[in-house]
């Protein structure tokens, strides 16, 4: 019997020991795996800019810079702001006019590129260009109240501007003036909205867009060192892109010209165009991948008040 009792007490101690020595190793886990835990305010501040860049701009002014000071600190430093993607602020409800001058005045000075897709007031881009002498990526949506003479006067003060992206309904730019006061333009994205409607909405008796080469002629004579083109919902014609490839020594890369309906790319041009072009989307290719996304009836709605205004 005191055999039997001192076994089972030597077992028991055992079982003990087993335990307490499970409970200090799972507490020397618990206490390096907190050691090893990030704690995000420690990090240097150019590791938490990279990694606040990749915020939108909203994520960034509502939420990012009140999570502490040092975050503040790093979202009003200038390097944050000098590449601006405005595009998915639509889905937001605020004042936008206000929230872009705020991110003009944030770069103090430093902006290089803005993508805007958003109705833009002449004055709003007189505030940007006059404040971002070393812009060189532009991309804005232009519709009513913007004016043709607003929209110039701001392009012309853009001398190192390299890509310009425009997408527009009805209004008509001088290109030619464009090209002469951005020498150094090497990437124009000019869409119409009318493409769409040419396209999709036929059934209804929509005339297609009329021959025009006056974009294209000022193309070829201004802007000598494009190397990327878009021209979609252009009324160029062959002739007119054939003046293009002379003008444009360069345009080597990219050239598109999807709902160009006017252009019949075949024979010499299309042999031409196949040999020198890179990346060549064709008149009647897919425009499943293009980046803006514009209701046809929101289409009919501002060409109506583009008319009766």
């Amino acid at each position: 019997m005191a055999t039997s009792t001192t076994l089972q007490s030597l077992l028991m101690k055992e079982d003990e020991e087993q335990r307490n020595k499970r409970r200090t190793t799972s507490t020397t886990l618990l206490k390096k795996e907190d050691e090893e835990r990030i704690n995000w305010l420690d990090l240097p501040p150019e590791l938490t800019t990279s990694i606040l860049l990749r915020l939108s701009v909203t994520d960034i002014l509502d939420n990012a810079r009140k999570v502490c000071r040092a975050w503040r600190r790093i979202c009003k430093n200038p390097s944050m702001w000098r590449k601006i993607n405005l595009r998915d602020c639509l889905m937001y409800e605020f004042d936008f006019e206000s929230m872009c001058r705020h991110i003009v005045d944030l770069s103090q000075g430093g902006l290089l590129e803005i993508n805007i897709e958003h109705f833009v007031s002449d004055s709003l881009l007189s505030y940007i260009v006059d404040r971002s002498c070393n812009l060189k990526s532009l991309g804005i949506s232009i519709y009513e109240p913007m004016t043709n003479k607003g929209v110039m006067n701001g392009i012309e003060k853009l001398p190192l501007l390299e890509t310009l992206v425009i997408f527009h309904s009805s209004i008509k730019l001088d290109l030619k003036a464009i090209g002469h006061a951005c020498p150094q333009l090497k990437t124009l994205k000019l869409n119409s909205l009318g493409s769409e409607l040419a396209h999709d909405i036929s059934q209804v008796g929509y005339i297609p867009l009329l021959e025009c080469d006056d974009d294209a002629l000022a193309i070829a004579e201004s802007m000598p060192k494009l190397r990327h083109l878009q021209l979609m919902g252009n009324g160029l014609t062959n002739t007119g892109l054939n003046a293009i490839l002379d003008g444009c020594p360069h345009l080597e890369e990219h050239l598109d010209v999807r709902k160009c309906f006017n252009i019949n790319l075949v024979g010499n041009l299309e042999k031409r165009c196949m040999k020198r072009i890179k990346e060549l989307r064709r008149p009647h290719d897919s425009t499943a991948d293009y980046p803006y996304s514009i209701s046809v009836s929101m289409v009919v709605q501002m060409m109506i008040t583009s008319r009766y205004h």
